[in-house]
C-alpha cells in the first residue's frame, strides 16, 4: 500500500514538474487535411501567435487522407505531453459515429480550444443557370447535376445530404479531400453546384468563378449580407456550422491544457487574425477547454441525429 502512495506522488509530482516547464521543446500541430484548407489557415495563425509567447518554436505537421483518420490517429497515440497537438474540426465528432477507427473516438483526446468557425454555403459555377435556391432546386429536379463536397460522412457532406433531402432532389455526389479541392473543381467546371465552407469558397467568389446561393447559418453574413441564409430559402431552422478547434491526447495534464488553451486564444484575438479572417469568412470564436468539452457533446448528439434521420453511411 506504501509503495502504491509513493509511485501515486511521484507521478503527481513528476507531472506538476512537466506542467511547470512547458514547454521546453517545439511544439506540432498536426493538421489532417489538405494544405491551404481552413484548418490549415487555422493552425498556422495560432502556430504565429502562439510561439512568440512560449518561446518555442511550433511547427504545422500537414497529415492529410483516410477522412481525417491518418493525422487525427498520429495525435491519439502520441505521448499525452502537450507537444502534439491536433487542429480538428467536425471530423472528429463525426467519425466516431460512423467509422471504426484505429483509436477510441472521441475518448481518445482531450478539448484544448474552439477557436474558429464559419458556416457552408451553397454555390454554383456561374455558367449555371440559377441565381436562387428555388431555381436551383428546379433545376435539379430537370436534370442530374454533379455536385462537389467533401468526403463522404464528413460535416460538409452531411450538411450537403440533409440539403438535398429537405429539397427533394438527387444530387450525383463528386467527393474531394475537403473544401478547397471541392471549390477549385466548381470554379473550373468539373460541377455545378457546390456545398463548402465559405472561407474555402470566398477566393473563387471574389474572382468571379463561383456565385453563392445561399449561407447555411441562421444570420446572413456580414461579408455577403446580399446573399439568404438558407433558412430564409425555403428551409425553415438548418444550420450547418463548420468549426475548428484544437485538441490533445487524452491524459494531457490539466495544467498544460491550461497554458496551451489560454495561448491558442489569445493568439486568434488580435485585430490581424480578425481582420484576415474576416476576408475569409471565418468568425474567431473563442472557448476554453470546459466549454469546448459540453460543445462537443452537443455536436455529438446533433451528428447522430442528422446521420440517423439521413440514413448517411460511410463509405
Amino acid at each position: 500500500m506504501k509503495t502504491a502512495w509513493i509511485a501515486v506522488l511521484a507521478a503527481l509530482a513528476g507531472a506538476g514538474a512537466s506542467a511547470q516547464d512547458f514547454p521546453a521543446k517545439p511544439i506540432h500541430i498536426v493538421v489532417p487535411n489538405p494544405a491551404g484548407g481552413t484548418v490549415d489557415v487555422v493552425a498556422r495563425a495560432v502556430a504565429h501567435g502562439m510561439s512568440p509567447r512560449l518561446g518555442q518554436p511550433v511547427v504545422i505537421d500537414v497529415k492529410p487522407g483516410g477522412n481525417n483518420v491518418i493525422g487525427s490517429e498520429m495525435v491519439a497515440r502520441a505521448a499525452p505531453d502537450g507537444y502534439t497537438l491536433l487542429m480538428g474540426g467536425t471530423h472528429v465528432t463525426i467519425n466516431p459515429l460512423l467509422r471504426r477507427l484505429p483509436y477510441d473516438g472521441l475518448n481518445a483526446f482531450t478539448p484544448v480550444a474552439l477557436l474558429a468557425a464559419t458556416p457552408n454555403v451553397i454555390a454554383v459555377g456561374t455558367e449555371v443557370p440559377a441565381r436562387s435556391i428555388a431555381e436551383l432546386v428546379a433545376l435539379a429536379k430537370a436534370r442530374s447535376l454533379n455536385c462537389a463536397t467533401s468526403t463522404a460522412g464528413n460535416g460538409i457532406h452531411l450538411a450537403a445530404e440533409r440539403f438535398r433531402a429537405q429539397a427533394g432532389v438527387a444530387f450525383n455526389y463528386i467527393p474531394y479531400q475537403g473544401g478547397v479541392q471541392a471549390s477549385l473543381a466548381v470554379a473550373g467546371g468539373h460541377a455545378e453546384v457546390l456545398v463548402a465552407p465559405l472561407s474555402d469558397a470566398m477566393p473563387h467568389v471574389e474572382s468571379g468563378r463561383l456565385r453563392i446561393l445561399a449561407v447555411t447559418s441562421l444570420q446572413r453574413h456580414e461579408i455577403i449580407r446580399d446573399v439568404p441564409t438558407l433558412a430564409e430559402s425555403g428551409f425553415p431552422g438548418f444550420e450547418a456550422v463548420q468549426w475548428f478547434g484544437a485538441f490533445a491526447p487524452a491524459g494531457t495534464p490539466r495544467a498544460v491544457i491550461a497554458r496551451l488553451s489560454g495561448e491558442m486564444r489569445r493568439a486568434l484575438d488580435t485585430q490581424e487574425v480578425r481582420a484576415s479572417f474576416a476576408k475569409l469568412g471565418l468568425a474567431v470564436t473563442p472557448m476554453p477547454a470546459e466549454q469546448f468539452d459540453e460543445f462537443l457533446r452537443t455536436e455529438t448528439r446533433l451528428f447522430t441525429a442528422v446521420i440517423r434521420d439521413n440514413g448517411i453511411k460511410a463509405d
